[in-house]
């Protein structure tokens, strides 16, 4: 149920591949794969229960950096913590890269740091930001750890000998390197009363000086994204409003701030840049419409791109991820609507395309569903931008039918894989993803205030797009379902409020259930304020949550939760099982233990799948 291949890293001289693969129990094994012969072994587990092993990247072909994450629950809350451990190709001399823990550390290190700058050449050495905790209470000595907050360093990851680049400054959240090694943008964070305010304040420092000078005051984030800096051009590249939507800037760090509008687009917003496969040059940027676009400043790169798809004809999605250290092999990822996704080592001397790696094996060979941007219009008039998946071999005609809101609510869908859609469409079931208003990347306009906020309008355009599958005569109006993810599980549960009779099924996964609830819960976190913000206040919090309303619910439910959700805590789910039981409508409450917000096990993604196939043939048949 997971992908059988994450976080491809590629080594510097081009001869190797490292990947993290799935292992029973949510664990996860990296691989180092010969790309010549094709041969892999596996050097580094997951460790213990709760761990995940994320990603691994070469230093050099024989020195790796690997990330853990996990989420550990202290005092009744959730806490998330990650680390660096720097580890032979061969499984040895495994060492953490981040402050060793003490007895005496004055607070928690969630996140010991990030690698800013890979130091291509460096000899095994990266450039890391480091969470610094100073400790207390140690007494009998004056060997007593007083570094605070973020800052950075060059670290030997064979030694561990430490460089000082960045003393550590408390506030300071982030820092960015121009891909040379040289730091030259640094974040704050707001904080009032001890409390993140959502806003950020920006320093920058001119190349070859020692100084940082105010980029900008604090400003909110959709005001002002940076992206990457740029070495050639002595510049950085941020997101900017114009015009309603974002669109990307170049900003001189040369003392001047001379800012000069590089793309926006009349539709959508801009979203990111993309970097050489070096990470050292800025040589494009991407949007998305009804597909993801990328425009290349870069000839060299816009020619290459450009023969891939020529070559790969059927897998219009084409990333290239990394280079070997002399740019000569090029590992490309290229994927589709209907291909989960494969990558390609791409030899720039021999022009040879070989494929060494499928995202998905399990599904070679098998008919996938294609699919299909469309509008719907919603009752205002308003196009709705959609995706829609017709079930392989069936005419688009009297079918049974999912709706599948996208979470968030501030995110959207967009055209390529998705392997639930695909799970759903293989059962017969025509599957329509709406980017409701109160989806991000259309703008501000678009986006409203929220989902939450203007749940109204996004619901509304979420039931409008299971009328519109009827009135095309594409779904049999007897026979719809809907599901739906996090905000998307929200999105499932009050459309059942607010169209009692529209669905005859509803699946909520890891769902938001109570508005009110929802800002409880964050209260015990620095982020209280921002969540609070974001959902709001006024008749909004009662009328726009499901569990106050679950009476209103007629038809069957499947709740679907992990108890260890940082994202919606699962008293969300606990409460609506209960609310629903006692207005004696049929549901069941699938809890996962020791899973988060993703359920990352394919033992529980494939029990949560048969439950669900379960509940849609009894419903709406197949």
């Amino acid at each position: 149920m997971r992908e059988s291949a994450i976080g491809l890293a590629f080594s510097p001289s081009g001869r190797f591949v490292a990947y993290v693969a799935p292992s029973p129990g949510g664990g996860a094994i990296a691989f180092i794969a010969n790309v010549q012969s094709g041969d892999s072994r596996p050097f580094l587990n997951s460790g213990k229960d709760g761990d995940h092993l994320r990603w691994c990247r070469f230093v050099t072909d024989q020195r790796l950096v690997c990330r853990y994450t996990a989420i550990v629950k202290d005092a009744g809350l959730l806490l998330g913590f990650s680390r660096l451990i720097a580890v032979n190709s061969d499984g040895s001399g495994i060492k953490q890269l981040g402050q060793a823990s003490s007895f005496y550390d004055a607070g928690y290190r969630q996140s010991d740091g990030n690698v800013l700058d890979w130091l291509p050449g460096g000899g095994g050495s990266v450039l890391m930001a480091r969470d610094y905790v100073p400790e207390s209470g140690k007494t009998g000595t004056r060997l007593i750890r007083s570094k605070n907050g973020y800052g950075v360093d060059r670290i030997d990851t064979v030694t561990l000998k430490v460089t000082p680049v960045e003393a550590p400054h408390p506030g300071i959240d982030g820092y960015w390197s121009d891909g040379q090694g040289n730091v030259r943008l640094m974040s704050e964070a707001g904080i009032a009363n001890n409390l993140l305010t959502g806003k950020t304040k920006y320093y920058y420092r001119a190349a070859g000086s020692r100084d940082w000078k105010t980029l900008t005051d604090f400003v909110d984030d959709d005001d002002f994204t940076p992206l990457a800096v740029d070495a050639t051009s002595d510049s950085l590249y941020a997101l900017k409003p114009l015009n309603g939507r974002k669109a990307l800037y170049r900003i001189k760090l040369d003392g001047s701030l001379s800012s000069e509008l590089v793309a926006s687009h009349p539709r959508v917003d801009i979203d990111d840049v993309v970097r050489s496969a070096n990470g050292q040059r800025v040589i494009g940027y991407t949007y998305a419409t009804d597909k993801r676009a990328g425009e290349y400043f870069d000839p060299e790169y816009k020619a290459l791109v450009s023969s891939l798809g020529r070559a790969v004809p059927n897998l219009p999605i084409i990333d290239i991820d990394q280079a070997s250290a002399d740019g000569s092999k090029v590992l490309i990822f290229a994927g589709a609507d209907n291909d989960p996704g494969r990558y390609f080592v791409f030899d720039k001397k021999t022009k040879t395309l070989a494929e060494i790696l499928l995202v998905r094996p399990e599904l070679e060979n098998k008919k996938l569903a294609s699919v299909k941007p469309i509008s719907v219009t919603a009752p205002d008039g308003t196009s709705v931008p959609s995706y829609f998946t017709l079930p392989p071999g069936k005419e688009a005609r009297n079918l049974p039918a999912v709706v599948l809101p996208h979470g968030g609510p501030s995110a959207r869908d967009e055209w390529g894989f998705d392997w639930l859609a695909q799970y759903l469409a293989a059962r017969g079931y025509a599957v329509l993803q709406p980017n409701y208003r109160g989806s991000a990347g259309y703008g501000d306009a678009w986006l409203m205030q929220n989902g939450f906020k203007s749940w109204r309008t996004s619901i509304g355009d979420i039931t409008a797009s299971a009328r519109w599958l009827v009135s095309q005569g594409i779904a049999d109006p007897k026979r719809l379902a809907i599901v739906g993810w996090s905000y998307g599980g929200y999105a499932a549960l009050q459309s059942a409020v607010t169209e009692p009779t529209l669905f005859k099924a509803v699946v909520a996964i890891a769902p938001v259930t109570d508005l009110s609830l929802l800002k409880k819960q964050s209260e015990d976190y620095t982020n209280s304020q921002v969540v609070a913000a974001f959902i709001g206040t006024g008749p909004h919090i009662v009328d726009g949550s499901p569990l106050k309303h679950a009476a209103a619910i007629h038809v069957p439910v499947l709740l679907v939760h992990g108890d260890l959700d940082q994202n919606v805590g699962v008293l969300e789910s606990e409460r609506m099982d209960e609310a629903l039981r006692a207005a004696g409508t049929p549901v069941e409450f699938l809890r996962f233990k020791s899973l988060d917000h993703q359920l990352e096990d394919s033992a529980a993604r494939k029990e949560m799948l048969t439950k669900v196939g379960q509940l849609l043939e009894k419903t709406i048949g197949r």
